[in-house]
């Protein structure tokens, strides 16, 4: 199935302090970007208030992200502190 992704104005301005202060990190990302799309539902989804939403764990970052459809929302990355 082929999916559009669409990123969230939180996301793309995580991306882009990440892409400035870690460049490693934000190979992972783009990495997983690539996963996220070619397989979705593979990831874990989360529970209670955060039901319906999936996650990855990168180091202790945390990417978290929706399938509506045929859309995959990025939601967030975040350090997991602040994911949750």
């Amino acid at each position: 199935m082929d999916y559009t992704v669409e990123f969230s104005s939180h996301f793309t301005k995580s991306i882009k302090k990440l892409k400035k202060k870690d460049k490693i990190l934000f190979q992972q990302v783009q990495n997983k970007l690539i996963d996220i799309i070619s397989n979705p539902s593979h990831y874990k989804p989360l529970k209670n208030v955060l039901a319906g939403y999936r996650r990855i764990h990168l180091g202790s970052f945390v990417l978290i992200y929706k399938i509506e459809e045929k859309t995959i929302r990025i939601i967030s990355l975040d350090h997991h502190d602040k994911a949750y």
